[in-house]
């Protein structure tokens, strides 16, 4: 029997045993998928709504966890469009509402007379114009079934959908546009805003606004461009990302510990065989091999069972709507992670029984029962 044959071979003699320790690691690297997906939507979603509107850097509360969590003061939208280079500043107040069968409708306040600033564009109906009227997003639309003259009800409020739009926004698409006025009545957060989205004049200097923001009003608000400045505000990201890699270490250890005992009572139960292999003359190197390789071909096996097990989840959770407004992206630097994972864990799992198939005498291992 050819070399690689047996090492495809050795890790199913006991089926049952390598089946429970294939689905252990697969759980853990699922979860690693997941969480990958899950952190990179997260990512997008944010990147999106710091550019909502065209703006050329989003502003938020100072001192905040996250920026979903700011609350400013509806005085400094006027205070920062007097900021020298600033074209226009705009408040907007995001929400969270249970919409029928979708648990997490995102409803985003914004003064209607400004909504051309926001860039939708409406693809069916007109925007708003009233406080009793209400725009979706298409993706809204379809998850809810709803269109024009159909009305939606938020917090036992009935509100008449009036126009579709597109933004190419995933949080936006999946939501709906209100007057300011009517979600701070609804949220309780009269003159408050959670963000302003601010444009500079052409060919102006916007690190220069920044700093002039920064320097003003710094002690109340910070200015974000980009995912890099939002690291040092926003720590809901940070979370999920140090969730993902604590997830990654339970796993290795755990895993780790499955392959061990996997593959010492597979050493055990073929030391005779081990002993006739090194009789006719195999090597230790070529016995240490063997060994750690069918342990990486468990591990392997399980990264691509617990990739498929988390990119499914993801997907139930999709259909679902339990994702919110979080749109799944599907990166090639989740899966490499996870099989890097994977290989770390059979190396790590492995070495100890493959380097103890190397100790074994070869007289000592022919004479066991």
């Amino acid at each position: 029997m050819k070399f690689i044959h047996l090492i495809l071979k050795n890790p199913f003699r006991n089926k049952i045993r390598s089946i429970l320790a294939i689905i252990g690691i697969a759980i853990g690297i699922a979860t690693i998928v997941a969480l990958g997906i899950i952190t990179e939507g997260l990512k997008e979603s944010t990147q999106e709504t710091l550019k909502a509107g065209g703006a050329d850097f989003t502003i938020v509360e100072s001192n905040v966890s996250d920026m979903f969590l700011s609350t400013i003061d509806e005085d400094y939208i006027n205070k920062i469009r007097d900021v020298n280079g600033v074209k226009e500043a705009v408040g907007v107040l995001t929400s969270v509402q249970p919409v029928e069968d979708t648990p997490y409708f995102v409803v985003i306040g914004i003064d209607p007379s400004k909504i051309t600033l926001s860039q939708v564009k409406i693809a069916v109906g007109r925007s708003i114009k009233e406080e009793d009227e209400i725009i979706i997003g298409k993706v809204a639309s379809e998850k809810l079934n709803k269109t024009v003259g159909d009305k939606i009800s938020i917090k036992g409020e009935n509100y008449r959908i009036v126009g579709i739009f597109e933004s190419g926004n995933i949080q936006e698409d999946g939501g709906a546009f209100i007057s300011l006025k009517k979600l701070q009545e609804i949220e309780d957060k009269e003159d408050k805003v959670t963000m302003i989205y601010v444009k500079a004049e052409k060919n102006a200097n916007i690190e220069k606004i920044r700093d002039q923001i920064e320097e003003k009003y710094g002690e109340n608000l910070t200015t974000i461009a980009s995912l890099e400045d939002l690291q040092s505000v926003d720590q809901g990201l940070k979370t999920v990302d140090a969730a993902s890699w604590a997830i990654s270490l339970l796993a290795v250890i755990i895993g780790s510990i499955g392959v061990v005992n996997t593959m010492i009572m597979s050493v055990f139960e073929r030391t005779r065989e081990i002993g006739v292999l090194k009789a006719v003359g195999w090597k230790n190197k070529r016995i240490l091999t063997m060994i750690l390789g069918e342990s990486l071909i468990l591990t392997l096996i399980a990264a691509i069972i617990g990739s498929v097990m988390g990119v499914t989840a993801i997907q139930i959770l999709t259909h679902l709507n339990m994702g919110g407004f979080i749109k799944p992206v599907y990166s090639l630097n989740i899966f490499l992670k996870a099989f890097i994972v994977a290989i770390f864990v059979g190396l790590l799992g492995g070495f100890y029984p493959a380097y103890r198939a190397t100790r074994l005498e070869a007289t000592e291992a022919l004479r066991y029962e």
